[in-house]
């Protein structure tokens, strides 16, 4: 096979993606490397999936020897992994019931599916309002980003579902005026926004719309697609605010690299979803749960968990030092290895995150003016400073200084 170029992507591939002017080929712990032999430090951790960096050995050899067993059957059969990981997802959290799917997108699919079927057979059909919040996102189905609030992911893609509502995010007033007890079926909300800025929920916030989902009937759905699996520090976000979902989904970090997601629910909710109500041909793969069983063993132990909140400290000090050299920052927020620096000056973004492969560095972005990190959970002090330094250079170069 001939060797493939940058250019054969915008030739072959659909245009939904603007990616950098290079062909990634290999990787190793928290770097990688481009066609051309360049060596970058990743802060990008495949948006936020890669918990235990590129190719690790333990993750390789799950998946390595899963490959040897059995890769994929219909899911009219029971598989030891999928056993394993379910297991193991209940008794690390307030969940009864595990369904897997291939996504985050499709797991959040499932948990406002399965709110709504709810709340049909519990209270009926009326019962069917979703409230979300804006700069939201929770996926890519119509339903996604319909219930998630940004207008430039779904315009145009019309008629889009119904009696969906949006509030502002930590404004419980606002949140007070559109749930009833009627008609509001479920509220679904990421304890910390991540597409939307870096922006985490307050406590007052994420404590009062609980108490208001209690209220009216409504069910509490904690998206942690991209805060769970140890990205805050905590196994799932909810455990640091100590503020317990109906439905959680999760995606992301729980396979490490490799495609899954979870949709977890306590029984109540769990035993409205009967067989035909739901499902998906690759859920349940033995080679993702299989691969999601190593990284639940490497990734759940307080002492990995610690570690994280660890280098967040040393993150947070690094961002803060190169915002006393370029007064470039308008606040850096966040926790564990999710952590967001909002620019003073958006039109900087893109001229930074170009200059940052430049010297080496890939880095995220967050709605529009905000530098993302968020690194495999095992990144190594000595990467992490490496990243920064190279950070210091290309906002050098952007501010000529």
């Amino acid at each position: 096979m001939s060797k493939v170029t940058r250019a054969d992507f915008d030739k072959y591939l659909m245009g939904v993606y603007c990616p950098a002017p290079f062909v990634a080929v290999k990787g190793e712990g928290s770097r990688f490397w481009d066609d051309a032999g360049k060596e970058y430090v990743d802060f990008g951790g495949g948006i936020a999936v890669n918990v235990m960096g590129h190719c690790h050995p333990e993750i390789v050899a799950a998946l390595e020897s899963q490959a040897h067993k059995l890769w994929h059957i219909s899911n009219y059969m029971c598989t030891e992994p999928a056993i394993t990981l379910a297991k193991n997802l209940v008794e690390s959290t307030f969940a009864d019931k595990v369904f897997f799917a291939n996504s985050g997108g499709e797991a959040n699919e499932a948990a406002l599916k399965l709110a709504r079927r709810y709340a049909f057979e519990k209270f009926g059909p009326q019962k069917n309002q979703i409230i979300s919040f804006y700069n939201s996102f929770h996926g890519r189905t119509l339903f996604d980003v319909t219930v998630g609030g940004q207008t430039k992911y779904c315009e145009g893609f019309g008629p889009l579902p119904g009696s969906i509502v949006h509030a502002d995010f930590n404004d419980l007033e606002q949140l007070k005026s559109l749930i009833s007890k009627e008609n509001t079926c479920a509220v679904i909300m990421e304890p910390i926004q991540g597409e939307g800025g870096i922006l985490p929920a307050t406590q007052e916030f994420i404590e009062g719309v609980r108490k208001l989902c209690d209220e009216n009937d409504a069910l509490l759905i904690f998206d942690e697609v991209q805060t769970g699996f140890g990205r805050t520090g905590y196994f799932y976000a909810y455990q640091y605010y100590n503020v317990e979902p109906d439905i959680l989904t999760s995606a992301k970090g729980l396979g490490a690299g490799i495609a899954i997601g979870a949709m977890m629910a306590r029984d109540k909710v769990a035993s409205i979803f009967k067989p035909g109500l739901h499902g998906t041909t690759f859920g349940s793969n033995p080679l993702a749960t299989a691969v999601g069983c190593k990284s639940f063993e490497l990734v759940n132990q307080p002492d990995f968990l610690k570690e994280v909140r660890n280098k967040e400290v040393l993150f947070k000090k690094s961002y803060q030092e190169l915002n006393d050299k370029y007064d470039c920052f308008k606040e850096i927020r966040g926790a564990g290895l999710m952590i967001g620096a909002q620019l003073k000056d958006e039109t900087l973004l893109k001229k930074i995150t170009s200059e940052c492969l430049n010297q080496g560095l890939f880095v995220l972005t967050a709605g529009h003016d905000v530098i993302r990190t968020v690194p495999a959970l095992n990144i190594s002090e000595s990467d992490i400073k490496e990243g920064f330094v190279r950070l210091d250079k290309a906002l050098a170069v952007v501010f000529n200084k």
